[in-house]
């Protein structure tokens, strides 16, 4: 049987390799020597490195590419189907008649205002609960752990009839007291805050986990404990040591609950409101063309409002000259002190 000889590795610039069939160098000579006198086994040989790299590249383009098709043909046939009028050519009148549409522009900004309503008690319910727990008591991260991700495991269809359920006790129990004015005001269809308490519990297990990530990858009670030792008060801590470090988590937050709101149909549907996603549906039937018109249109919105939110969460801190002025200053008077 023929010996096989080893595939030179690249070299360089280290010393020459011997060529194939090539007397030892004296050196390898001695190393073998000595190996078989005392009976050491010979090193491992390296193994050969995958030197052909073209192959996971066709590869990466490929799977790029049925994943641009997945998404991108959808897209590309509602657009050609709003455009193409069969007998008549191409026409973009499905986009034009938008604006001039009934109820477009109020249903948009409805559901604009939701979505900025419901990303803002969702903050505001999430972030100090989960920093208290991560400073003050780590043991009830896993209580609340489960009781932010139960609406996970809550149809909406159930979710909208409890809701339902509880707005008809008030007609019925609660016309003289002070809290039937409550019930009627959170269904103003004007800006009905009810679709805001429905969405911020849906919202509720996307927030936790985004959140839960940014603190765990920062040393929270390092920070407030230091800036406490400065001197800082808890509010100053929270806004101005806290936040700054989250604010890629924020972000993504912001960036998923949006996402829910301008997309979600069911609640607002059974409660008999008339959000951007109930409207497109509303106008299927008379409009064909303007409802896909419209659907193309709020991905692009959507799109473009995600894309800020994720640009405003990787943006670098800016500081101001005073500021840097000023902390120069005091790292100057501490090292002359």
């Amino acid at each position: 049987m023929a010996a096989m000889t080893p595939t030179p590795a690249p070299n360089d610039g280290a010393a020459p390799t011997a060529a194939p069939g090539a007397a030892p160098a004296p050196a390898d000579r001695d190393g073998q020597r000595d190996r078989q006198e005392t009976g050491v086994p010979a090193p491992a040989r390296a193994p050969r490195r995958f030197r052909s790299g073209s192959r996971p590249r066709v590869w990466r383009g490929a799977v790029l590419a049925l994943a641009g098709a997945y998404f991108l043909l959808p897209l590309l046939a509602s657009f050609v189907f709003t455009v193409h009028v069969p007998g008549q050519g191409v026409s973009f009148e499905a986009y034009t008649q938008l604006l001039g549409a009934e109820g477009f522009t109020r249903s948009l900004l409805l559901s604009l205002g939701l979505a900025a309503a419901t990303i803002t008690a969702s903050l505001l319910l999430a972030v100090p609960a989960l920093v208290a727990v991560r400073i003050g008591s780590p043991r009830l991260r896993p209580v609340v752990e489960v009781m932010c991700m139960m609406p996970l495991v809550v149809p909406p269809i159930a979710l909208v009839t409890g809701i339902t359920t509880v707005l008809r006790w008030g007609p019925e129990h609660l016309s003289r007291t002070p809290l039937y004015q409550t019930f009627l005001a959170v269904q103003n269809p004007d800006f009905p805050l009810v679709l805001v308490l429905a969405y911020t519990v849906l919202a509720l297990p996307f927030v936790y986990r985004s959140l839960d990530a940014g603190l765990r990858a920062v040393d929270v009670p390092t920070l407030v404990e230091a800036a406490r030792s400065c001197g800082a008060s808890w509010p100053y801590v929270v806004l101005r040591v806290i936040l700054p470090n989250l604010r890629t988590a924020l972000a993504g937050a912001a960036f998923l609950t949006l996402a829910l709101v301008l997309g979600e149909f069911t609640i607002a549907s059974l409660l008999g409101f008339q959000p951007f996603a109930v409207w497109i549906v509303s106008i299927s039937g008379a409009h064909a063309r303007m409802s896909v018109a419209v659907s193309v249109l709020s991905l692009l919105i959507t799109w473009l409002l995600l894309l800020l939110l994720s640009r405003a969460g990787t943006a670098p801190a800016t500081v101001s000259p005073g500021t840097t002025r000023h902390s120069r200053t005091s790292r100057t008077s501490g090292k002359e002190s």
